[in-house]
């Protein structure tokens, strides 16, 4: 009984109680924005929570630190999956993305970011006597880190890749990278930087010049963004009612329950919902950072920073996206966006925080 009021006591509620809130303005929106298209839809994303909660509790009874021994093991079995995918995924619009069993789908390059930030927080607690990372420090977990982001990019998924550069570039800044060796990778960034405009799809050029000049193509490549900012303005201050977004019901807004469910807050609910939300995220990122300062050990602390830095970008890009700001990449809104990977991989994120914040209480 006293070890049972023990994990009641220290487990953080607030966390928690955050997260749920997100989820449930998810699944209002979620409903709201598939109720008269495809109803199903609202019920899979249910089963999803479920699923993606006992995978939560999973990761929080289980010690953090068991991921520190097995960080190799997850890499090799996430690169096989990235390699399956691209052999016996299904093709669905010239992408192989998904793994599909029946009428569930799972996407193995979403588990690809929380595993690499595993293995980079693994690595950079073995490594912590060095003092600021040189370029030579960093060539072998660039290496690493470089093999499933070419797979992922050969799927083709290039928001993903980016996030996942992203993330891992955040957590290497947060571990130390010597001044002249950070100076000397963003020159090379940079210079490469255009090369990288021959290696893109047509339709991912097609998206950044829609986002250059929205003008040039209304009714295709920059169709969603422009009814997305309708969306988004015609919502106002207060929005125009749970329920009665114009360009959601009338089916204006494409994507509505995936990349631009966003918009749906907005115009449902205006600009005082769509804050509200942004403050729920930022409540959730500060208690994640928190809790990353308050860890016993160096690998808990950089997997709630990796975390951290993961659902900063994710929610700045999809808000972005749908703002305008952004080209679309196909980001998802985190707790909010219909799709069972990232619910699942978000889930497990949150229980492994937990774990973290639970423990530093007994160790």
């Amino acid at each position: 009984m006293k070890r049972y009021q023990k994990v009641i006591n220290n487990i953080d509620r607030g966390l928690i109680v955050t997260v749920l809130l997100i989820i449930l303005v998810g699944l209002l929106c979620l409903y709201s924005a598939t109720r008269t298209v495809n109803p199903g839809i609202f019920t899979k994303q249910i089963l999803w929570i479920l699923l993606g909660s006992i995978c939560m509790i999973i990761f929080f009874a289980m010690d953090y630190r068991i991921l520190k021994n097995i960080y190799w093991p997850l890499y090799l079995i996430t690169l096989i999956l990235l390699v399956c995918v691209l052999v016996f995924g299904r093709d669905i619009a010239g992408a192989r993305r998904w793994f599909t069993f029946g009428q569930v789908s799972f996407q193995p390059s979403e588990l690809a970011k929380i595993t690499l930030i595993i293995w980079i927080a693994s690595y950079g607690s073995i490594k912590k006597g060095i003092q600021g990372y040189n370029i030579r420090d960093l060539a072998f977990p660039f290496l690493i880190i470089s093999v499933p982001v070419i797979l992922i990019l050969l799927e083709p998924d290039l928001g993903t890749a980016g996030i996942i550069t992203l993330i891992a570039t955040g957590i290497f800044l947060v571990i130390g990278i010597q001044r002249s060796s950070l100076i000397a990778i963003l020159s090379m960034v940079s210079v490469s930087l255009p090369a990288g405009w021959l290696f893109l799809k047509d339709y991912q050029r097609k998206r950044i010049l829609a986002f250059l000049d929205p003008s040039q193509d209304p009714l295709g490549s920059s169709y969603c963004t422009i009814q997305s900012k309708i969306a988004i303005g015609s919502g106002r201050l207060l929005g125009k009612g749970f329920l009665h977004g114009t360009q959601t019901q009338l089916r204006f807004l494409p994507e509505h329950h995936t990349d631009f469910i966003f918009s749906v807050v907005a115009e449902e609910w205006g600009f005082i919902g769509a804050s509200i939300l942004v403050l729920l995220y930022l409540l959730l990122i500060t208690k994640i950072i928190y809790i990353g300062i308050k860890a016993k050990d160096r690998f808990g602390a950089l997997v709630c920073f990796g975390i951290a830095i993961y659902f900063i970008l994710h929610v700045f890009i999809n808000i972005s996206m749908a703002l305008g700001i952004m080209p679309v990449v196909g980001v998802p809104l985190p707790f909010i966006s219909y799709g069972g990977s990232s619910l699942l991989v978000n889930m497990m994120c949150i229980g492994i925080i937990l774990s973290i914040s639970w423990r530093r209480f007994i160790f």
